[in-house]
Protein backbone atom coordinates (compact mmCIF):
# COMPACT_ATOMS: atom_id res chain seq x y z
CA UNK A 1 0.00 0.00 0.00
CA UNK A 2 1.19 3.16 -1.05
CA UNK A 3 -0.06 6.74 1.08
CA UNK A 4 0.39 9.78 -1.38
CA UNK A 5 -0.42 13.59 0.10
CA UNK A 6 -2.10 15.66 -2.82
CA UNK A 7 -2.88 12.69 -4.92
CA UNK A 8 -6.04 13.96 -6.46
CA UNK A 9 -4.94 16.70 -8.63
CA UNK A 10 -1.75 17.56 -10.78
CA UNK A 11 0.86 15.47 -10.97
CA UNK A 12 0.07 13.57 -7.39
CA UNK A 13 -2.77 12.66 -9.35
CA UNK A 14 -0.66 11.36 -12.34
CA UNK A 15 1.23 9.52 -10.16
CA UNK A 16 -1.84 7.44 -8.49
CA UNK A 17 -3.52 6.97 -11.40
CA UNK A 18 -0.30 5.34 -12.88
CA UNK A 19 0.16 3.26 -9.66
CA UNK A 20 -3.39 2.00 -9.69
CA UNK A 21 -2.82 0.79 -13.29
CA UNK A 22 -0.10 -1.36 -12.09
CA UNK A 23 -2.12 -2.54 -9.80
CA UNK A 24 -1.16 -0.89 -6.60
CA UNK A 25 -3.34 0.16 -3.66
CA UNK A 26 -3.22 4.11 -3.32
CA UNK A 27 -4.28 6.03 -0.58
CA UNK A 28 -4.69 9.90 -0.84
CA UNK A 29 -5.01 12.60 0.89
CA UNK A 30 -6.09 15.49 0.35
CA UNK A 31 -8.03 18.98 0.78
CA UNK A 32 -10.68 17.40 -1.52
CA UNK A 33 -13.68 15.51 -0.35
CA UNK A 34 -14.04 12.46 -1.97
CA UNK A 35 -16.36 9.34 -1.84
CA UNK A 36 -13.70 6.29 -1.49
CA UNK A 37 -12.79 3.92 0.36
CA UNK A 38 -9.05 4.76 -0.18
CA UNK A 39 -9.13 8.43 0.70
CA UNK A 40 -8.82 11.06 3.36
CA UNK A 41 -9.70 14.55 3.58
CA UNK A 42 -7.17 16.54 5.24
CA UNK A 43 -5.05 19.76 5.41
CA UNK A 44 -1.39 18.44 5.80
CA UNK A 45 -0.27 21.02 7.67
CA UNK A 46 -3.14 20.64 10.42
CA UNK A 47 -1.34 17.81 13.07
CA UNK A 48 -4.20 16.78 14.39
CA UNK A 49 -6.34 15.99 11.65
CA UNK A 50 -3.66 14.56 10.45
CA UNK A 51 -2.59 12.14 13.33
CA UNK A 52 -6.44 11.33 13.05
CA UNK A 53 -5.61 10.27 9.43
CA UNK A 54 -2.42 8.06 10.33
CA UNK A 55 -4.74 6.48 13.02
CA UNK A 56 -7.11 5.05 10.42
CA UNK A 57 -4.96 4.28 7.70
CA UNK A 58 -2.54 2.16 10.26
CA UNK A 59 -5.95 0.21 11.26
CA UNK A 60 -5.90 -0.97 7.46
CA UNK A 61 -4.85 -4.36 7.19
CA UNK A 62 -2.37 -3.93 4.84
CA UNK A 63 1.60 -2.98 5.21
CA UNK A 64 2.31 0.61 3.61
CA UNK A 65 4.97 0.17 1.98
CA UNK A 66 5.86 3.91 0.43
CA UNK A 67 4.55 7.75 1.23
CA UNK A 68 4.74 9.99 -1.65
CA UNK A 69 4.17 13.48 -0.78
CA UNK A 70 2.97 15.79 -3.22
CA UNK A 71 0.75 18.10 -1.52
CA UNK A 72 2.21 22.09 -2.30
CA UNK A 73 1.51 25.28 -3.22
CA UNK A 74 3.43 28.24 -4.85
CA UNK A 75 2.52 31.70 -5.44
CA UNK A 76 4.45 34.48 -7.80
CA UNK A 77 5.29 36.97 -5.69
CA UNK A 78 8.75 38.96 -5.12
CA UNK A 79 10.00 38.96 -1.53
CA UNK A 80 8.95 42.34 -0.96
CA UNK A 81 5.67 42.24 -1.97
CA UNK A 82 4.29 39.00 -0.04
CA UNK A 83 1.30 39.03 2.11
CA UNK A 84 2.16 37.75 5.45
CA UNK A 85 -0.84 35.37 5.18
CA UNK A 86 0.62 34.26 1.60
CA UNK A 87 3.81 33.44 3.37
CA UNK A 88 2.07 31.78 6.36
CA UNK A 89 0.41 29.32 4.08
CA UNK A 90 3.27 28.41 1.84
CA UNK A 91 5.15 27.54 4.45
CA UNK A 92 2.32 25.56 6.30
CA UNK A 93 1.53 23.64 3.76
CA UNK A 94 5.19 22.80 1.76
CA UNK A 95 7.38 22.39 4.81
CA UNK A 96 5.49 21.92 7.62
CA UNK A 97 3.22 19.63 6.12
CA UNK A 98 6.18 17.87 4.49
CA UNK A 99 7.69 17.31 8.57
CA UNK A 100 4.06 16.52 9.84
CA UNK A 101 3.42 13.73 7.25
CA UNK A 102 7.10 12.20 7.42
CA UNK A 103 7.05 12.31 10.86
CA UNK A 104 3.33 10.72 11.16
CA UNK A 105 3.62 8.21 8.63
CA UNK A 106 7.57 7.06 9.14
CA UNK A 107 6.51 4.73 11.95
CA UNK A 108 3.68 3.18 8.86
CA UNK A 109 6.93 2.12 7.19
CA UNK A 110 8.84 0.96 10.29
CA UNK A 111 6.10 -1.25 11.16
CA UNK A 112 6.41 -2.82 7.72
CA UNK A 113 9.93 -3.23 7.69
CA UNK A 114 11.17 -0.77 5.95
CA UNK A 115 10.04 1.40 2.55
CA UNK A 116 10.58 4.72 0.58
CA UNK A 117 9.85 8.05 1.02
CA UNK A 118 9.41 10.52 -1.47
CA UNK A 119 9.25 14.53 -1.19
CA UNK A 120 8.97 17.22 -3.40
CA UNK A 121 11.41 19.86 -4.48
CA UNK A 122 11.95 22.17 -7.51
CA UNK A 123 14.74 22.85 -9.14
CA UNK A 124 13.67 26.83 -8.38
CA UNK A 125 15.84 26.01 -5.49
CA UNK A 126 18.92 25.63 -7.31
CA UNK A 127 18.57 28.02 -9.72
CA UNK A 128 17.15 30.88 -7.02
CA UNK A 129 13.97 31.69 -9.08
CA UNK A 130 13.34 35.33 -9.08
CA UNK A 131 10.19 36.09 -7.76
CA UNK A 132 9.52 32.93 -5.97
CA UNK A 133 11.53 33.57 -2.88
CA UNK A 134 9.22 32.17 -0.78
CA UNK A 135 8.31 29.04 -2.00
CA UNK A 136 11.78 28.68 -3.01
CA UNK A 137 12.60 28.98 0.87
CA UNK A 138 9.61 26.58 1.93
CA UNK A 139 11.43 23.23 -0.67
CA UNK A 140 15.06 24.04 0.46
CA UNK A 141 13.60 23.60 4.09
CA UNK A 142 12.05 20.17 2.22
CA UNK A 143 15.35 18.81 1.03
CA UNK A 144 17.46 19.92 3.97
CA UNK A 145 14.82 18.09 6.13
CA UNK A 146 14.78 15.29 3.99
CA UNK A 147 18.55 14.43 3.64
CA UNK A 148 18.57 14.70 7.46
CA UNK A 149 15.86 12.27 8.04
CA UNK A 150 17.53 10.10 5.48
CA UNK A 151 19.57 9.39 8.16
CA UNK A 152 17.25 9.24 10.94
CA UNK A 153 15.90 6.49 9.01
CA UNK A 154 18.31 4.46 7.56
CA UNK A 155 18.42 1.81 10.33
CA UNK A 156 15.05 0.86 9.76
CA UNK A 157 15.29 0.01 6.01
CA UNK A 158 13.69 3.52 4.78
CA UNK A 159 14.85 5.58 2.71
CA UNK A 160 14.19 9.28 1.65
CA UNK A 161 14.47 11.02 -1.05
CA UNK A 162 13.62 14.37 -3.19
CA UNK A 163 12.53 15.14 -6.59
CA UNK A 164 13.12 18.56 -7.81
CA UNK A 165 11.28 18.88 -11.32
CA UNK A 166 11.69 21.31 -13.92
CA UNK A 167 8.68 22.99 -15.11
CA UNK A 168 5.55 20.61 -15.75
CA UNK A 169 2.16 21.90 -17.11
CA UNK A 170 0.47 21.34 -14.22
CA UNK A 171 -2.00 24.20 -11.94
CA UNK A 172 1.37 24.94 -10.09
CA UNK A 173 3.18 27.07 -12.69
CA UNK A 174 0.19 28.54 -14.25
CA UNK A 175 1.15 31.89 -13.06
CA UNK A 176 4.67 31.78 -14.60
CA UNK A 177 4.95 32.89 -18.64
CA UNK A 178 5.84 31.10 -21.54
CA UNK A 179 8.94 33.43 -21.13
CA UNK A 180 9.90 32.47 -17.80
CA UNK A 181 9.51 28.78 -18.56
CA UNK A 182 12.05 28.47 -21.30
CA UNK A 183 14.58 30.90 -19.29
CA UNK A 184 14.12 28.08 -16.86
CA UNK A 185 14.30 25.19 -18.83
CA UNK A 186 17.74 26.71 -20.56
CA UNK A 187 19.27 26.48 -17.37
CA UNK A 188 18.72 22.53 -16.85
CA UNK A 189 20.83 20.02 -18.18
CA UNK A 190 18.87 18.56 -20.68
CA UNK A 191 17.11 21.58 -21.78
CA UNK A 192 13.11 20.58 -22.95
CA UNK A 193 9.97 20.58 -20.60
CA UNK A 194 9.37 17.25 -19.11
CA UNK A 195 6.02 15.83 -18.90
CA UNK A 196 3.97 13.61 -16.38
CA UNK A 197 5.21 10.18 -17.64
CA UNK A 198 8.63 11.00 -17.29
CA UNK A 199 8.60 12.38 -13.76
CA UNK A 200 6.44 8.75 -13.40
CA UNK A 201 9.34 7.07 -14.45
CA UNK A 202 11.51 8.36 -11.54
CA UNK A 203 8.55 7.62 -9.21
CA UNK A 204 8.56 4.01 -10.23
CA UNK A 205 12.72 4.03 -9.89
CA UNK A 206 12.92 4.67 -6.40
CA UNK A 207 10.18 2.48 -5.51
CA UNK A 208 11.78 -0.35 -7.20
CA UNK A 209 14.05 -2.27 -5.06
CA UNK A 210 16.87 -1.21 -7.59
CA UNK A 211 17.08 1.69 -5.60
CA UNK A 212 17.38 0.27 -2.30
CA UNK A 213 21.03 1.97 -1.79
CA UNK A 214 19.76 5.28 -2.96
CA UNK A 215 18.96 7.67 -0.16
CA UNK A 216 19.13 11.25 0.87
CA UNK A 217 19.45 12.72 -2.90
CA UNK A 218 17.61 15.72 -4.50
CA UNK A 219 16.98 14.20 -7.89
CA UNK A 220 16.75 16.47 -10.97
CA UNK A 221 14.34 15.73 -13.39
CA UNK A 222 16.17 16.87 -16.75
CA UNK A 223 19.53 17.66 -14.61
CA UNK A 224 20.80 21.23 -12.87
Amino acid sequence: MIIISGGTSGLGKAITEDLRKKGKRVITISRKSIDSNDHFQCDVSNYSSLKSVSKKINLINDKVKAFINCAGIASMNLALMTPANVTQNIINTNLVGTIYTNQLFSPLLIKAGGGRIINFSTIAVSIALAGESIYVASKAGVEAFSRTLARELAPFNITVNCIAPGPIKTNLIKGISDQNIKKIINQQIIKKEMNPDDLIDLVNLLLSKDSKNITGQVLHLGGY
